[in-house]
């Protein structure tokens, strides 16, 4: 048999090489997919909170003992509810008491009204009798001329006085209504403080006390709050600061499942800067940061991390892979690279962040341009695997 040019056997070889990484993508793998680099800058991952958009604690506003609560932890409730109240026996027997005291002052109003009236149309100084102690008739016609006449007696004077009094009666009676009204605005104020009033739609996210607990002003009562939109609260580095503004769209990964089941932790869901602080944490140098979450993937109180681009930094070229072709061995990363025989071999990798394409940079193990295995199936073995069971 001659002996093969080197020519016939590199064809050979050029077209046995896709039939065997054909035949290793058979063994449960969906194909074999290249290596590329990616460019960009490098971003850092800070962790944060998941927070409601607005959460409030009520607190007692006048002493008394706890008559009713809305619910329990969870409840959803609308904007004007009553979420607690407090017993107001007291108070209402008080508003009573000035209702009825501000029917006597209006009485008296009235009454101060008519003798004003009285005074004004009949004075009381013409039909008083003279000094004399002569019938009327007599004191009218002859006492109060010469009385008039010889400066005894001014008849305007004392009318004058008489209305001025009649006046101040009725500008004391006004007045005793006005605070008697004060009053009952100042006590209709404590009963509304004695009721919780939701100030929004929202759910009870915590009560702190039961029906029949005797609380005092400032005590808190319950938190609540509207989880229907979310936002994650972060402590970013000042360093990081710059590179952020308002509206700008980030990737978050959360370690949670949304409320619908798909699960969150792929590339991760958008994130828009809400709120940026403006000013940093003395102490630990950090900027407090809100962004704003999509509806219906999390829930208050997870942990979730932001991916946030450091632009001091200076760019990397990082290979990436697709997240399906990363298997783990014990804790350990790897990937299926086929040698130059199609054959794949397992290799240790060191993973970096994740990408909103659906891949992973790759900081070291790989290098542009090898061939994986893009998703390898359960059945697919590697040679170094192979050699260690056979070396035993």
């Amino acid at each position: 048999m001659g002996k093969t040019s080197p020519a016939v056997a590199r064809l050979f070889a050029a077209c046995l090489l896709p039939a065997i990484a054909l035949g290793a993508a058979a063994q449960g793998a969906d194909g074999v997919y290249v290596v590329k680099q990616a460019e960009g800058l490098p971003t850092v991952s800070v962790g944060g909170t998941v927070i409601p958009y607005k959460e409030v604690t009520l607190a007692a506003q006048l002493p008394g003992r706890v008559q009713y609560i809305a619910g329990i932890e969870g409840d959803e409730l609308e904007k004007g509810d009553t979420l607690v109240a407090i017993d107001d026996s007291e108070l209402r027997a008080k508003r009573e008491g000035l209702i009825a005291q501000l029917a006597t002052a209006n009485a008296k109003l009235r009454n101060a009204g008519v003798q004003y009236g009285r005074e004004l149309y009949s004075p009381r100084s013409r039909s008083s009798p003279g000094g004399m102690g002569v019938p009327n008739l007599f004191d009218q016609f002859f006492t109060r001329p010469m009385e008039d006449f010889i400066g005894d007696r001014d008849q305007d004077a004392e009318l004058s006085a008489d209305l001025y009094a009649s006046g101040t009666q009725i500008q004391e009676a006004r007045n005793a209504i006005r605070s008697l009204q004060a009053e009952l605005r100042a006590l209709d104020s404590k009963l509304r403080d004695a009721r919780a009033v939701a100030p929004f739609d929202g759910v009870i996210v915590e009560k702190f006390i039961e029906v029949g607990d005797t609380v005092q002003p400032g005590q808190p009562l319950m938190n609540y709050a509207d989880v229907e939109y979310l936002q994650v609260e972060v402590d970013i580095p000042a360093r990081l600061r710059p590179g952020l503004r308002e509206g700008m769209m980030l990737r978050a990964e959360l370690d949670v499942p949304a409320r619908g089941g798909t699960a969150t932790d792929g590339p991760g869901v958008p994130v828009r800067v809400a709120q940026i602080f403006p000013m940093a944490d003395p102490q630990r140098h950090t900027v407090k940061v809100k962004f704003d979450l999509p509806q219906g993937v999390s829930e208050p109180g997870m942990y979730a991390k932001v991916l946030v681009p450091d632009f001091n930094a200076p760019a990397r070229v990082n290979p990436v892979v697709p997240r399906s072709a990363i298997r783990f061995n014990g804790s350990l990363p790897g990937v299926y690279v086929l040698d130059e025989q199609g054959k794949p071999e397992l290799r240790l990798i060191r993973v970096g962040e994740p990408r909103p394409d659906g891949k992973v940079t790759v900081l070291s193990g790989l290098r542009p341009g090898e061939r994986i295995l893009e998703n390898p199936g359960a059945n697919v073995t590697s040679n170094w695997s192979r050699e260690q069971d056979e070396g035993r």
